[in-house]
């Protein structure tokens, strides 16, 4: 039985995924920082899946999960880094330092933290694969969410080097996932971003196609269908 663990799983693209995951079979295991969201995820998917609440910015925090998820699940098969959030809509010069600073930790360090914990069992075991979410705006720009395109081209820089270090059998990629009606979406598109598709409509075609990924794709940017 395959083993998942997704970042930031209790809402938009990560609830969806986590949920689909299940219903495929998968073992699932996630966390998220809102706790109603964590208990009520937790008691959906039941007892063979493990979701928990854990800020990935914090160091300790990821630690304890990490810990946690190898004495029981194990290294998972596929990791996904999803957890991630944007700044308010504003001019660069306008974003405050700790707003700043605080998408830099979830988007960025947050993955950092995570491979940092679960990556060496994974190389230990000689197989897996990370999926660290990028975006649209990790490979083109728009106005007033720098703080946030500048992660996601960091995610897709730190993936691709990453490729590099892996050995044989495991794989990172940078996974756009496109643009879906999440709630990040709506706090910079409004009403209009009811025109695109929801979390769960998309997962229906890349949940398969995270499946299907492995070593071949390593290093690679990919988008999702």
């Amino acid at each position: 039985m395959k083993h998942v663990l997704i970042t930031g799983c209790t809402r938009g693209l990560g609830l969806a995924m986590a949920r689909s995951f299940a219903a495929k079979g998968w073992t699932v295991s996630g966390c998220g920082t809102n706790p109603i969201r964590v208990d009520v995820l937790a008691a959906e998917l039941g007892e063979k899946h493990r979701v928990v609440r854990t800020d990935v910015s914090s160091e300790s925090g990821v630690a304890d999960f990490a810990r946690d998820i190898l004495a029981g699940p194990g290294a998972p098969d596929l990791l996904i880094n999803n957890a991630a959030i944007i700044n308010r809509n504003a001019a660069l010069w306008e974003v405050s330092a700790e707003e700043f600073s605080r998408v830099l930790d979830v988007n960025l360090k947050g993955i950092h933290l995570v491979l940092r914990e679960f990556l060496p069992a994974m190389i230990a075991r000689g197989s897996g694969v990370v999926v660290n979410f990028s975006s649209g705006w990790g490979r083109s720009t728009s106005p007033e969410v720098a703080p946030y395109c500048a992660t996601k081209w960091g995610v897709e820089g730190l993936t691709q080097a990453l490729a590099q270090e892996l050995p044989s059998g495991l794989a990172a990629v940078a996974l756009n996932p496109g643009i879906i009606d999440t709630e990040m979406l709506q706090s910079c598109f409004g009403g209009s971003s009811s025109d695109f598709p929801d979390p769960k409509k998309w997962a229906t075609t890349a949940v398969p196609f995270l499946e299907n990924l492995g070593p071949k794709d390593n290093g690679k940017s990919l988008t999702a269908p």
